[in-house]
């Protein structure tokens, strides 16, 4: 599933128009989105946005933000922050996000 994909289908979901949804995300202006820019994204034609409009997104939408962040391959900002200095510790974490994946996935653990 794509970004894109990802919006479209929960704004479907939503019953919520291009132009509904647009008007809710607001830029660092105090503007918000273009239904244009909106299709945009959602057709994939756009790269992912910022943090703050997945966020904003994700808040809208009802998705969790850490779902809108892993489709675009990112790590939520509040878990970018305190970075373990023993890289151990992240290797760690990554191995047991990867246990409960597979899981969740119908996988087994090795």
């Amino acid at each position: 599933m794509t970004f894109g994909q990802a919006i479209i289908t929960a704004r479907k979901a939503k019953l919520m128009s291009q132009k509904q949804l647009a008007s809710m995300i607001i830029k660092d202006d105090g503007k918000p989105i273009s239904p244009q820019y909106l299709n945009d994204i959602e057709r994939d034609r756009r790269n992912p946005p910022n943090d703050q409009f997945i966020t904003q997104f994700a808040k809208i939408l009802d998705i969790p933000e850490e779902y809108l962040f892993f489709i675009v391959h990112e790590i939520p900002p509040k878990y970018r922050q305190n970075t373990p200095a023993n890289p151990v510790v992240v290797q760690e974490a990554f191995e047991a996000f990867e246990r409960s994946y597979r899981r969740g996935e119908g996988g087994k653990e090795k």
